[in-house]
């Protein structure tokens, strides 16, 4: 059976803090995780304000991680990508990532039922992203993949797990979003406070048109029940067409479904992380 272990999230808060937490580390991670899906190079001076860190740090950072094979250099501008290592890393992650191997046969068959994106996802700082994805055969549905990052506060995905996280994790987030988003946190928290209501109401969180116009979304929470983050699982599409009657009284409900029928799998298998 799987192995039971409770985990106190709000201790993350404190890590900095402790003298094993490796500050140069941190950055390093953080200035890898400046490059979005949709960059390809980053100029030395666009990582230092992504990060916020002085130019000489930077500058140490970029030489090691391209010394190390996660950052590619073009001497010509100065610029850098993400080199093979860090793709290495992550496929090496989602391999192992056994749940997605319990989840798919059920995510493809709610796709096939919706016609639409079906999407499973961890936090990840403020934000969410995508260990497994499925979509149906219908043309416009969302384009997005595995290791997509989108906001944590204002999708479907991140209102899940925010509604199933714990109050240390909540705290945890709320600093966060606080931190990053100053000016917007009052109406991101409007949006979450919203969502811990539909999910007391209904079982399930909903965007619609919240993230992008042309994007609606209903999403659950997948708890495991053994102390870890939950996961969350959305259904998701074009706005014009997820609405409505169908899409909180056809796909919303299979969703739930859906998500009951993987955390069954999980348990019947006793998968341990």
């Amino acid at each position: 059976m799987m192995g039971r272990r409770r985990i106190d999230p709000s201790t993350e808060m404190d890590a900095a803090a402790d003298p094993r937490f490796v500050t140069a580390l941190a950055r390093g991670l953080e200035l890898l995780r400046c490059f979005r899906p949709t960059d390809r190079w980053l100029a030395h001076q666009e990582l230092a304000r992504r990060t916020g860190l002085p130019s000489a740090t930077v500058s140490r950072l970029t030489f090691t991680l391209a010394a190390a094979g996660y950052l590619r250099h073009r001497q010509g501008t100065g610029e850098y990508a993400l080199a093979p290592g860090v793709l290495s890393l992550g496929f090496s992650m989602l391999t192992n990532f056994d749940i997605g191997r319990f989840a798919r046969p059920h995510m493809e068959a709610l796709a096939e039922h919706t016609q639409s994106a079906i999407s499973l996802g961890v936090r990840h700082d403020e934000s969410m992203v995508y260990v497994a994805h499925c979509r149906g055969t219908a043309r416009l549905i969302l384009g997005l993949d595995v290791g997509t990052r989108i906001p944590l506060a204002v999708t479907a995905m991140g209102r899940a797990m925010w509604c199933a996280s714990t109050a240390g994790m909540r705290e945890l987030i709320s600093q966060r979003l606080r931190t990053a988003q100053p000016v917007e946190w009052p109406r991101l928290l409007d949006g979450l406070k919203r969502a811990e209501r539909q999910v007391t109401e209904r079982g399930y969180t909903s965007s619609e048109s919240e993230w992008e116009r042309e994007i609606a979304a209903v999403g659950v929470a997948i708890d495991l029940g053994d102390g870890r983050e939950p996961l969350a699982l959305t259904v998701g599409g074009p706005s014009s067409r997820l609405h409505g009657r169908l899409l909180h009284e056809d796909f919303a409900p299979a969703l739930m479904n859906t998500a009951s029928a993987i955390v069954a799998s999980i348990q019947a298998a006793g998968w341990e992380e």
